[in-house]
Parts: structure tokens; C-alpha cells; sequence
């Protein structure tokens, strides 16, 4: 599989409307995404789910744009390679910017799987013809507007909600929740916000029957997760704290965890995301694919991912209309009755980039060819 060309694009795209965590609030995504060029003129497509401040991840759009400019894409294209994976030991001499190399990979494993006439998700081993998906709330402005939005998601047919929480705005969202919309599937997101002194307040939701409590504490911490796991009657679902298989094992041996969140960006792209999902059933890890408000091209991956038979719970990997007034690929990821989105089997990446649009709204383009 030959590199002849890489493009590079950076485009602002605006959220439908805010999404706010812990880290704060994003109204619009600088997306960063690449096309590699191999034989034939076959194209692959990839994204970077690099956030525009290093709140989430030290890497950000920018950074990505430089490192894949000056660093990985040389060391990419006019390369021969025989599969995707052949792609890791090749980068490896750039240490870190697990996102920036995912994209990457991306674009690596859908060229390979066009040339090759499979779809994405029989190269990564997923399955099933439909993913169980559900949708991510951010932190609002008031309790009514929670409500209402929960109560729209419902409506829209996502049977599993998830919102986002933080000390002072946990509590009281969960409980309301439960008291207008009864025992539906519900979860919580801290992204980190949580201390050692804070534990109470995980304990105090522990009554609301939640699926899981995501991330409360420091992604570097996994002692204090283990501690809270053993204090909790609800499963911790790790995410910013496992970037490795390495880390998988890691948390299951210290009882950190009982779930697992696989974002490909996290890890360093879909590869390692598919081998943390192999072995997730060996440690008694349950998992599913998490979403980072990515456009149509990086849902292809998680919907490919998320049809791996080790994901059990709903992922998070809403309809393009979730997010943006006009996605970048067509047809755009819709939601099916029963809260699922359909799985693609034509090559690729089953959806059609739209290369024009790209190229007219990009805000930063950047190639080099062999």
C-alpha cells in the first residue's frame, strides 16, 4: 500500500449549539482532517478529535497541524506499507500525540480497506449490522433546561441519556432526572472534576441507579478510583485514564475500574482501540466507544468500533444532526428506531466524503507528495 500524497485541512465548523463540561464550553470545532492519496488514486480519510486548548489532552488542532506537518507526514508518505499497522512502528520515533497519529491511522486503515473492497468495521472485527448508541449532554445553565433537553434526546429516540457533571452540579441534575423521566437508562460524565474529599458526593448518587459514574477523578489516578470503586455500588467507567492496553490491565489488576470507555483518538487510534476491546473480556472489563464531537468521518471509526461483539453498553456516538446543521459526508449518520445507528459493509468507510465543500471552507490546507 503506497503513499503518494497527504493532505492536510483545518475547518471551523459550528456546534447546533454549546456543549459545556467540566473543562468548559465549545461553540465551535476547529476540525482537523486528513486524506492520504495511495495507488491507483484511491483516497483514505481520517480526523484528529484534538480539542483548540489542552484541557482534555495537552494536544490541541494546532499542535496536531504542526507535528503531523512537520514530523509524521514525512515520515509517511512515499512509504510502502503492507498494512496499517505497519504504521505504529514507522511513528514510533515521534513520541506521543496519540491523536494526531490516529488520524492518521484513520486515513491508513479506510485507504486499505477501499483497496481492498471490506469495510472498516470488518477490518477492525465488528460484527454487528446495528451499535446501540446514546447521547451526551453537557452542563447547563439550569435545571429546566437540562429537562427539556433530556426530554427532546428522549423524544428523538435515544434510549440512553449521559450528561456531564462536576462538584455542585451533580446531585441535584440526577435526582431531577430521575423524578421526570423515571428509570430510564442514565449515566453520569465527571471528566475529571472530582477530588478525594468529594467522594461523599459520589456515594450520595449511588441511590439513583445510575449505569455508571465516568472519570471522577484525575486521569493519572487510578489508586483513587480503586479506592471509590470498592466504596460504590456503581460501576466507574474509566475514559481519560486509559491510553493503553497497558493501562486496561492496569486498571482491572488495581480494581479501578468495571467498564472501560475506548475513544480511538485517546488511544492512538482505532487499532490499539480494537485490541483494548479483545481483551476488555478478559479482565472483566465491560466497554463501550466514546465520541469526542467528532464530524462524519471520525463516526465512521467509533460506529466500526462500536460494532466489535465486546462493546455490551450504548456508546456515544449521536446522529450527525446531534451536532452540526450539514455534516461533511454523505448520507449523514442517522438514528434508527430502537436507538441504533446502521453499520456500514461497503469499502471504506461507507459514507462519501465531500471533498468540494472541504476545499472551499477549508481555513488551513497544507499536502506534500512523494
Amino acid at each position: 500500500m503506497e503513499v503518494s500524497r497527504i493532505d492536510v485541512y483545518i475547518l471551523e465548523m459550528r456546534l447546533l449549539q454549546p456543549f459545556t463540561t467540566s473543562f468548559g464550553t465549545v461553540y465551535e470545532r476547529r476540525v482537523l482532517i486528513t486524506r492520504i492519496t495511495g495507488e491507483g488514486g484511491e483516497e483514505g480519510w481520517g480526523e484528529s478529535v484534538a480539542g483548540q486548548g489542552p484541557w482534555y489532552s495537552y494536544e490541541t488542532v494546532d499542535i496536531d497541524y504542526l507535528v503531523t506537518r512537520k514530523y509524521l507526514a514525512p515520515l509517511l508518505v512515499g512509504n510502502s506499507l503492507e498494512r496499517p499497522e505497519d504504521f505504529a512502528s514507522l511513528a514510533a520515533s515521534v513520541r506521543g500525540y496519540p491523536m494526531a497519529k490516529a488520524m492518521l491511522e484513520e486515513a491508513l486503515i479506510d485507504l486499505y480497506a477501499r483497496l481492498n473492497g471490506i469495510s472498516v468495521a470488518e477490518y477492525l472485527g465488528g460484527r454487528k449490522s446495528e451499535v446501540k448508541v446514546g447521547v451526551s449532554i453537557g452542563i447547563k445553565h439550569s435545571l429546566e433546561q437540562l429537562l427539556d433537553e433530556v426530554g427532546r434526546r428522549l423524544d428523538e429516540g435515544y434510549e440512553r441519556i449521559k450528561i456531564k457533571i462536576k462538584p455542585g452540579w451533580d446531585i441535584a441534575p440526577v435526582e431531577r432526572i430521575r423524578e421526570e423521566y423515571g428509570d430510564i437508562l442514565l449515566q453520569v460524565d465527571a471528566n475529571a472534576a472530582y477530588r478525594r474529599a468529594d467522594i461523599h458526593r459520589l456515594l450520595e448518587l449511588d441511590k439513583y441507579r445510575l449505569l455508571m459514574v465516568e472519570q471522577p477523578f484525575h486521569y493519572d489516578d487510578l489508586i483513587l478510583h480503586g479506592i471509590a470503586a470498592r466504596k460504590l455500588s456503581t460501576p466507574i467507567c474509566l475514559d481519560e485514564s486509559v491510553k493503553s492496553v497497558q493501562d486496561a490491565i492496569l486498571a482491572s489488576r488495581l480494581g479501578a475500574a468495571e467498564i472501560v470507555n475506548v475513544k480511538p483518538g485517546r488511544v492512538g487510534g482505532p487499532i490499539v482501540g480494537k485490541r483494548i476491546l479483545d481483551v476488555a473480556p478478559l479482565l472483566g472489563l465491560g466497554a463501550w466507544i466514546g465520541g469526542m464531537l467528532e464530524t462524519g468521518i471520525g463516526r465512521a471509526f467509533l460506529v466500526a468500533l462500536a460494532a466489535h461483539p465486546s462493546v455490551e453498553y450504548h456508546s456515544d456516538i449521536s446522529a450527525s444532526n446531534r451536532y452540526w446543521e450539514r455534516d461533511i459526508v454523505e448520507p449523514e449518520w442517522r438514528l434508527n428506531p430502537g436507538s441504533t445507528l446502521s453499520v456500514p459493509r461497503k469499502p471504506g468507510i461507507g459514507v462519501d466524503v465531500d471533498v468540494d465543500r472541504i476545499e472551499r471552507e477549508a481555513v488551513e490546507v497544507w499536502s506534500i507528495t512523494r
